[in-house]
């Protein structure tokens, strides 16, 4: 269909002239942002106006919930502010500081799909059965239910901000998915957060996923999580490093072996 469009195209400008040519070409290179289409403004317009009202909703409950109540189920919409963010982050950072590459799909709404969706939907359920019917529950051990709360409140916030801050240093170089072939704008970025991990935005998604568990106080999710990441990333790692080491020799192996993951049991 293209072909034959570009064809129709082309005879229209014998006919027509140039201007009206040209303006027939810009309507198929600006394809990719019509409705449907990988960069269409209308679904990012829409992503963002819905993550949006998800932001304010579980922020907003969250406090109300905190001060006006004495129920615990504040972590629900703690972990709808915490997921609304993250997705917007990805989108807005590719955006900002890796503009070509931004598309509907940065988002990572449907990223690892459907094991995503059931792993956060498994942790809802879970918070919600254990906080509704045990809220007085002893779930950490020796009375560190308040202490683990707050550790997981706070890995949650430094997760997400060292993922999106090594998405911004890295700019251009970074990429949702992994790269079998180096792209000219592909650079070794080893200063400033990659100084200190060698993969920092799988460090911040790592224990921004273990924060929130631990901050909704839930035990089996949080293990479950712990698990599949490791695995997850520990594979993820090994294989992108195949190539790492194929486009920058050894300036890549030095790299890591002076920097580490800062991932349990990950080198």
């Amino acid at each position: 269909m293209e072909r034959m469009e570009t064809s129709s195209n082309l005879r229209q400008w014998s006919q027509e002239g140039p201007t009206s040519a040209n303006s027939d070409l810009n309507l198929v290179n600006d394809r990719d942002y019509f409705p449907y289409q990988p960069k269409s403004l209308a679904g990012i317009a829409t992503r963002s106006f819905c993550l949006g009202i998800a932001v304010t909703i579980g922020v907003g409950a969250t406090v109300a919930t905190l001060f006006y109540t004495s129920s615990s189920l504040w972590r629900l919409p703690f972990f709808l502010a915490a997921l609304a963010t993250f997705h917007f982050l990805e989108f807005w950072t590719t955006a900002a500081y890796n503009t070509r590459a931004a598309d509907v799909k940065s988002f990572l709404l449907t990223a690892n799909w459907p094991g995503y969706a059931i792993a956060h939907g498994f942790a809802t359920l879970e918070c919600l059965l254990t906080n509704a019917f045990w809220p007085n529950r002893a779930w950490a051990p020796f009375g560190s239910g308040t202490l683990l709360c707050l550790l997981g409140l706070a890995l949650t916030v430094i997760g997400q901000v060292v993922r999106s801050v090594a998405m911004v240093q890295a700019g251009p170089s970074f990429n949702h998915l992994v790269q079998r072939q180096r792209s000219s704008a592909h650079v070794l970025v080893t200063s400033g957060i990659y100084g200190r991990f060698r993969h920092p935005s799988y460090f911040g998604f790592f224990w921004w996923a273990l924060g929130t568990q631990m901050a909704m106080g839930n035990v089996v999710s949080f293990v479950a999580y712990a698990a599949v990441l490791w695995k997850f990333f520990s594979s993820r790692i090994k294989h992108e490093e195949e190539f790492l080491v194929k486009f920058f020799g050894q300036e890549y192996v030095d790299y890591r072996r002076r920097v580490g993951t800062k991932i349990p049991f990950v080198p």
